[in-house]
């Protein structure tokens, strides 16, 4: 008898995510539920099948088998699946979630992967598992920062300059790049397991290390855990559920990576952490695996990050802080709305010019083509020069269809890659911001405190001194925002604008070459 589950929140899939909508109440058939990644294969009642979050399936024996949960979706176990919860020392990695195997195929040939990587999710005793679309989340507490005891003195200081335009942060004498190349499938248990090796080769070794996808997803975890609540950590780019070994899936990941890699490498912060370098130039597996375990017991995370900062100027003024921090939001939600506008433009765009416009295109050549055999039927002497002139016509009008079809792929996809990143920076901004809206609340409060015998007035002239360092944390990563963006935009519109010169020039060029057979005449 086919598993049945219950629906237990309305869900509506993402377009190519190969995910099912499903309704509150419905009742489904589980196809799999190995799956993993928080997601379940099912199918429903109208014969169409898709993934569908775990949280929102309640399983049993058949309809109504099962009784509904009070609360809404959760995660078991949330304190051993939150980021930053260490696994055993002598533990590997557990490789259930990002190899094939051969349990994890299916009819179609056809494998599955977890989808997502924000959050981690507890999956079993002991399975860590990455999940893009429900992460499990403590939102920081600054008061985990400013009501600390002194910190015991840290090499790893992040000191703040003022530049020309404010706070920055100490950028490297040379800054750090590095290329994604050779991407091989790899496979381990005699070939039960499989996966996609990349070679990471940082400017500053230029020898080459080896990472899988999972490895990135580690790092991204490790950078967001760590820095997550004064830098922006865009997500990498999702997994994909079938069809992960297939040639175009895997160049486009590996661009997508390279595109996340250099942007953790050009910043200052990120780039010259321990386990950022860890990740880039580890020289043996025991150095790998001893820097992965100290990173992951590493307690200095989080809203801590903070006592880091060493600004070089005096505390700074409290109200103009918060009118920046306002302006700054105002500007992140105005273009995060022109960033989404353009997205949503350009992929119209994008299908009309793989779709409806070249079939235009070819309309015209052909009904171009057709008079010209018309014409040509019709045996009047002296016709040939203008029969063989509309045939040309036509066949310039069909080429022109060919190269209408491929143009965005050269220019479109570009800009649409970069608008995609800046999607993703612009949304850790609201939690950065309110991280520090919550230290600067706090502090408000402090003559309540002193009053209440909560805190002493030492403890506020401490408090004052560490909302400054979150200050000047933030005014650094604003600027960091803006000079990146004023960089990003201006080479990928030079790129755009010059594909889209060649892209006419080439359309006119042949349109001149039809028009001269017609001007011979």
């Amino acid at each position: 008898m086919a598993l049945k589950a219950v629906v237990l929140y309305n869900f509506q899939a993402e377009p190519g995510n190969n995910e099912l909508s499903v309704r509150e109440g419905e009742t489904v058939t589980v196809i799999d539920q190995a799956v993993g990644g928080g997601w379940i294969a099912a199918q429903n009642s109208s014969g169409q099948s898709g993934l569908v979050p775990e949280g929102y399936l309640l399983i049993g024996s058949g309809e109504g088998g099962a009784s509904r949960p009070e609360s809404g979706p959760c995660v078991s176990n949330p304190e051993a699946s939150y980021p930053g919860a260490a696994e055993d020392d002598n533990s590997e990695w557990d490789d259930d979630w990002d190899d094939q195997s051969v349990s994890s195929y299916h009819g179609n040939g056809h494998t599955e992967e977890e989808g997502g990587t924000s959050g981690r999710i507890a999956h079993g005793p002991s399975v860590k598992i990455s999940m893009n679309k429900f992460p499990f989340s403590k939102g920081p507490n600054p008061e985990v920062f400013l009501l600390a005891k002194p910190l015991a003195n840290s090499r790893d200081r992040l000191p703040v300059y003022q530049g020309e335009v404010g706070p920055v942060w100490l950028y490297p004498t040379t800054p750090l790049d590095c290329i994604i190349a050779d991407p091989k499938k790899e496979s381990k248990l005699y070939g039960l397991k499989s996966f996609i090796e990349y070679q990471i080769t940082p400017n500053t070794t230029n020898r080459h290390v080896t990472h899988r996808y999972k490895h990135f997803d580690w790092l991204y975890e490790r950078l967001l855990e760590k820095f997550g609540s004064l830098l922006p950590i865009p997500s990498l780019p999702d997994k994909q559920v079938t069809g992960r070994f297939d040639e175009d899936f895997i160049r486009m990941r590996m661009e997508r990576l390279q595109a996340w890699m250099t942007r953790m490498c050009r910043h200052p912060v990120v780039s010259q952490s321990e386990v950022f370098q860890l990740f880039l130039t580890y020289k043996d597996e025991r150095e790998w695996k001893a820097g992965k375990r100290k990173a992951e017991k590493d307690e200095l995370v989080g809203p801590m990050m903070f006592s880091l900062i060493e600004p070089e100027a005096p505390e700074l003024d409290v109200v103009q802080v918060e009118q920046k921090c306002e302006q700054f939001s105002r500007f992140t939600r105005s273009m995060d709305d022109g960033v989404r506008e353009l997205l949503n433009v350009g992929h119209t765009h994008w299908k009309r010019c793989t779709g409806p416009l070249p079939k235009e295109y070819e309309r015209i050549g052909r009904a171009i083509r057709n008079l010209s055999t018309v014409f040509n039927s019709s045996n009047y002497p002296g016709e040939e020069l203008l029969t063989n002139a509309l045939t040309a016509a036509g066949k310039t009008y069909e080429q022109i269809a060919e190269i209408v079809a491929q143009q965005p792929q050269k220019d479109l996809y570009f800009l649409l890659e970069t608008n995609s990143e800046y999607k993703g920076l612009l949304g850790c901004f609201p939690e950065i911001i309110t991280v520090h809206k919550a230290a600067v609340d706090k502090m408000k409060e402090a003559d309540r405190l002193i009053s209440a015998g909560k805190i002493s007035s030492s403890d506020r002239k401490c408090m004052n001194q560490r909302v400054s360092c979150m200050s000047y944390s933030l005014q650094a990563e604003m600027n960091h925002f803006h000079s990146n963006r004023i960089y990003d935009y201006n080479r990928v519109m030079q790129c755009y604008l010059e594909q889209q010169v060649t892209f006419y020039q080439q359309i006119a060029d042949k349109l001149r070459e039809a028009l001269s057979r017609f001007t011979t005449l």
